[in-house]
């Protein structure tokens, strides 16, 4: 009975301990699965090459609504085509072109059709009277992320929002532009972020690139102020582009109310089109070659140091090949103008972790503090992942990793430059 009533308490315990593990599983996978799952993304609209003229006003009557209607599109067909400057052509020419009519808002009467249409016209008709568009240069596929701030949360995919959908019913057949829309669906909620933005890492970014095909990235952020509930909306447009978030332009729009900020939101995105193509002419949308892991390419400051530490080597193995077969056996002497030859100041390349701001004035408090150093400073500031800094050094590379290892950092040589952590 002993053996018995020491067993019974054991196995409650196994239970208990099995039961919690089994419950902990669970709540893990409805958390995951709870940051995927639902309404999260807006699927692109299929890209189409034909001409479309949005935001046209129209304002007409007739004996009944349809016959108001009917008239208003028309209209609309007319206004459009005046709009891409085509030359003078009948209403029924114009219509034969007409391949949809896009309704933005309407508003139907007994008598009257008030409306804000969209026409697209049928390229290959229209390109009849309006010339061939010639071979334009297109830019590398580029990933888009379309970040939204409001209220101080930022949002890409988390959630359904505006601005994410007006990008996804941006018609792009027409633009020079190569966009990488992702929809937003399945993990990619959790692959594009704000954060990710401001990530400096190539492999990273390489990564995420690959995983849409893409050659480098875009960001347009759009921060949007509510001046009240109900009230006009200010938004306050940024294009960016590169695994650096290099600032390309800005600009301001403002909203009525929130029902015509769908319509602000399209105009910002025709502007973001402009900037990226102004970009492209101007040779800055050109895929960074840091991506590209197969042939990476270093940035020409990290370049030129290296260049010049190889230099340096070869000058001081070439003065050490003299000094060496201008020594002879028995003298165990050196000329004083050799041994009074000062140590070369060189600039040498280190890399360093830095997790937080305090890891940075840190390593670079214990870096300046080494014997023989000069100067230090950052040259490429990563927070949460490796920083650059450059050490002004009287000796080489070798001797400067000897007095950082003094200091307690662990260095790792790495061609003419450091890699350093504690």
């Amino acid at each position: 009975m002993a053996s018995r009533a020491l067993t019974l308490p054991t196995l409650s315990r196994k239970r208990i301990i099995a039961t919690a593990v089994v419950a902990v599983a669970l709540l893990l996978a409805v958390v995951a699965l709870a940051q995927i799952a639902g309404d999260r993304g807006i699927a692109p609209v299929a890209a189409s090459r034909d001409i479309r003229v949005s935001g046209i006003e129209i304002d007409t009557k007739g004996g009944t609504p349809q016959e108001a209607r009917e008239a208003g599109w028309k209209e609309a067909a007319r206004l459009a085509w005046k709009k891409i400057d085509g030359p003078a052509l009948s209403d029924s020419q114009i219509s034969a072109m007409v391949s949809a009519i896009v309704i933005e808002s309407e508003q139907l009467g007994p008598r009257r059709y008030i409306a804000r249409l969209g026409v697209i016209f049928d390229r290959a008709r229209a390109s009849a009277y309006l010339g061939g568009e010639g071979q334009v240069a297109r830019s590398a596929p580029l990933l888009l992320i379309p970040i939204t701030v409001t209220a101080g949360t930022e949002t890409v995919f988390e959630r359904r929002n505006p601005w994410q959908r007006a990008w996804a019913e941006f018609q792009t057949g027409t633009s020079r532009i190569d966009y990488v829309r992702p929809s937003g669906a399945n993990g990619d909620s959790l692959l594009i972020t704000a954060g990710q933005a401001g990530r400096r890492s190539r492999l990273w970014w390489r990564n995420v690139l690959d995983q849409f095909g893409a050659s480098d990235v875009l960001m347009a952020i759009a921060r949007l102020d509510y001046a009240y509930p109900g009230g006009p909306v200010t938004g306050r447009f940024t294009a960016r582009y590169g695994p650096d978030n290099t600032w390309l332009a800005e600009f301001t729009l403002r909203a009525a109310s929130p029902e015509q900020l769908p319509a602000m939101l399209a105009q910002a995105v025709e502007r973001f089109d402009a900037i990226y193509a102004q970009a492209l002419d101007a040779g800055r949308l050109r895929p960074d070659p840091t991506l590209n892991l197969e042939n990476p390419a270093l940035p020409a400051e990290v370049a030129a140091l290296i260049e010049q530490g190889k230099v340096i080597a070869a000058r001081e193995e070439a003065a050490r090949a003299t000094a060496a077969g201008e020594a002879v056996p028995g003298e165990g002497q050196t000329s004083p103008a050799a041994a009074a030859t000062p140590a070369t100041v060189t600039t040498i390349t280190v890399q360093f972790a830095t997790p937080d701001p305090a890891s940075v004035d840190a390593t670079l408090g214990g870096v300046r503090g080494a014997a023989g150093v000069r100067g230090a400073a950052t040259s490429s500031l990563a927070l949460g992942g490796t920083s650059v800094m450059r050490v002004t050094f009287a000796g080489t590379a070798a001797e400067l990793a000897a007095a950082l290892r003094a200091r307690g950092f662990t260095v790792r040589e790495a061609g003419a430059g450091l890699s350093i952590s504690r």
